[in-house]
This record gives C-alpha cells, sequence and structure tokens, in this order.
C-alpha cells in the first residue's frame, strides 16, 4: 500500500484488508514521508495488528518504486497493491485465493470494482457497467485499445511478477496499464466474476487532475506493445 498525507482514507483502505475473513495476508505500507497525520493511523494498526502490518516511511521517487519496494517486502504467493484510498469489498480476498487455488494454470486475474466518492457512496455507475462490459471476457488486443481493468481489483502470482519484472518508475499516469499489458502479453488473464473493491474518486487523485495526459499516455504506452 503506497501512501503519502492520505490521512483522510488510509484508515478505511487498512481496514478493508484486515478485516477480511481471509487472514492469511502480508499488508506492507510504504508511505513517502506524510505529515498530516498518516503515520499515526499506520502506527496504531501496525501495533495493533503486527501479525499483518508491517511499514516505513521514507522518501521515494513516486508511487512506482514505493510499490516496487513493498512488492520485495511481501512474502504473499499472489501480490497486488491497493491505494491509500481505495478499499476491499468483504470477502474479496478469500474470494481471489479460492480462484487463484482453483484455476492453478492463471497466472494473473481481475475482477469487478465499482467507484465511490469520499463518503463511500457509489458514483458513476454508468463507468463501472461500461467495464463491466468488456473485462467479462478477456482480450489482449481489446486491452491494448481499452484499459478496462481496475487496479484495486487486478492480482497476480509471484511468479509472473518475476517473469514480467517491476513497475516501471517513468510512468506516472499508466503504471496500472503498462503492467498489464506486460502481463497479458505473456500470460493470458483469468476473470472473478464478483466485486472485489472499491475504487475511490475525489477531486485531489490523479485520475481527476490529468484526465487528459492519462489518455495520451495511455495511448502511448499501447503503441509500443502493437506489432
Amino acid at each position: 500500500m503506497p501512501c503519502l498525507n492520505s490521512v483522510d482514507y488510509i484508515e478505511r483502505s487498512i481496514r478493508s484488508v484486515i478485516e477480511q475473513d481471509y487472514k492469511n495476508i502480508d499488508l506492507f505500507i510504504k508511505d513517502a514521508g506524510s505529515t498530516d497525520g498518516t503515520l499515526e493511523i499506520i502506527r496504531h494498526y501496525a501495533k495493533k495488528y503486527p501479525r499483518f502490518i508491517r511499514w516505513i516511511s521514507e522518501k521515494d521517487k513516486g508511487q512506482a518504486e514505493a510499490i516496487n519496494i513493498g512488492m520485495k517486502k511481501v512474502n504473499g504467493d499472489i501480490l497486488t497493491h491497493l491505494n491509500a484510498d481505495d478499499v476491499y469489498k468483504a470477502g474479496a480476498l478469500r474470494k481471489v485465493s479460492e480462484y487463484f487455488m482453483n484455476n492453478t494454470d492463471v497466472m494473473w486475474a481481475y475482477g469487478k470494482a465499482d467507484i465511490i466518492n469520499a463518503n463511500d457512496k457509489e458514483i458513476r455507475r454508468w463507468i463501472t457497467v461500461y467495464k463491466n462490459f468488456w473485462l467479462k471476457n478477456y482480450s489482449y488486443n481489446t486491452l491494448l485499445v481499452l484499459n478496462y481493468i481496475s487496479q484495486m481489483a487486478c492480482f497476480w502470482r509471484k511468479e509472473a511478477a518475476e517473469e514480467v519484472g517491476e513497475l516501471d518508475v517513468t510512468q506516472y499516469f499508466v503504471i496500472d496499464y503498462d503492467y498489464w499489458l506486460r502481463l497479458g502479453k505473456k500470460y493470458r488473464a483469468g476473470v472473478i466474476n464478483e466485486y472485489l473493491s472499491s475504487f475511490r474518486i475525489t477531486h485531489l487523485n490523479k485520475s481527476s487532475l490529468g484526465f487528459i495526459r492519462q489518455f495520451r499516455d495511455e495511448f502511448n504506452v499501447a503503441k509500443r506493445f502493437t506489432n
């Protein structure tokens, strides 16, 4: 879980992890030097749940580097990252674990995510319906022209991560899309037909602030993977 000055939402994100009905969890929080009270929340939960939570706070070069650092620290066989304002649905991690156990040939998989606002109210349902239409049948060719995978609902095996390498620290808006295309070029994704998480939209997160640049960067990334 990468974070920086996430005091308004990180408690909800942490709780959505530790309150799962699946307890084989290793949560590593990489803070980049928060000054707004975020560290107090992290310390509280790390002390309360030392079995599940480890963390560090030190400067980094951005979200991608923070995630790369965290991925080297965790011990799980199934990997993912959750931003400090997003949340998992109840039962999500159990469903993910069961899917990978029942589909041993699948190296990465994704499920559904809805969109919420600062007060946890679902918004932009038309976007969710649109993405759900495309994600129900995985297609790499479709992924090359449309990023229909929600990051907070995507999971992959450690072996796949070792094969495709770390997240690209030169990216900002399309860190995840670049990674999906690298995974998808090697492995067909599995589809978990369940709502696993919620993506929080606020006026401050980068999906809101950099809408136009995000689409431009997605186009440029997709061109690199197109024959």
